[in-house]
């Protein structure tokens, strides 16, 4: 399996602001694509934003203006910028990185709670 380092989750204030980071373990792919999802208590599964291999991105409405989707070439390494953080942003994030063949992988999740 290819493993997927996941990070910068937290607690955050309303308002507040947290990065969250994703790349392979080891280097062993460079990113072509990167994907965050989100996952809060007894909902599905929905995607965050996404950001192809031309460089186009998506947002879901509710994060449009708030987050920003990225990928470091050189560092080799996707981001979540997360501002104006709200309780309704609180759930597990999780990013899915594709390699240039196509293929697809999955990280382990990462806890975001806003919350005063």
């Amino acid at each position: 399996q290819v493993r997927l380092v996941e990070s910068g989750g937290g607690l955050v204030q309303p308002g507040g602001s947290l990065r969250l980071s994703c790349a392979p373990a080891g280097n062993i792919f460079s990113i072509d694509a990167l994907y965050w999802y989100r996952q809060a208590p007894g909902k599905e599964r929905d995607l965050v934003a996404g950001i192809s291999s031309r460089g186009i991105t998506n947002y879901a409405d509710s994060v449009k203006g708030r987050f920003t989707i990225s990928i470091d070439n050189a560092k080799n390494t996707g981001y979540l910028q997360m501002n104006s953080l709200k309780p309704e942003d609180t759930a597990v994030y999780y990013c899915k990185l594709g390699d240039a063949y196509g293929h697809e992988y999955w990280g382990q999740g990462t806890q975001v709670t806003v919350s005063s």
